[in-house]
């Protein structure tokens, strides 16, 4: 019903930065909150970030002031801008979304999951 499509991961040097994209697409009727989350080798899936349709962020301590999440309404995308990453931001990053479908005239909300996209900071 809806499928969200992630861009932007790879490798980089501690310091640097790198942008993810996620779009979704699909019999969207709306999308409400999106976000991004991220697990890292034999740990628990964290939050990263989450932003509202009326863009209202929250953000995981370990990122705050140096990840930025952000939405396009019109273009159904949520970015996440890293900043001065560091080895500890090493992860496989998900993005996520709330979201009302209708298919066959059936109205849903359903939480949404991306195939993940790995980010790699090391020397």
């Amino acid at each position: 019903q809806v499928q969200l499509v992630e861009s932007g991961g790879g490798s980089v040097q501690p310091g640097g930065s790198l942008r993810l994209s996620c779009a979704a697409s699909g019999s969207i009727v709306s999308l409400n909150v999106m976000g991004w989350y991220r697990q890292a080798p034999g740990k628990e899936r964290e939050l990263v970030a989450t932003i509202t349709s009326g863009g209202s962020t929250n953000d995981a301590d370990s990122v705050k002031g140096r990840f930025t999440i952000s939405r396009d309404n019109a273009k159904n995308t949520v970015y996440l801008q890293m900043n001065s990453l560091k080895p500890e931001d090493t992860a496989v990053y998900y993005c996520n979304a709330d979201a009302i479908t209708n298919r066959g005239g059936y109205y849903r909300r359903s939480n949404y999951w991306g195939q993940g996209t790995q980010v790699t900071v090391s020397s």
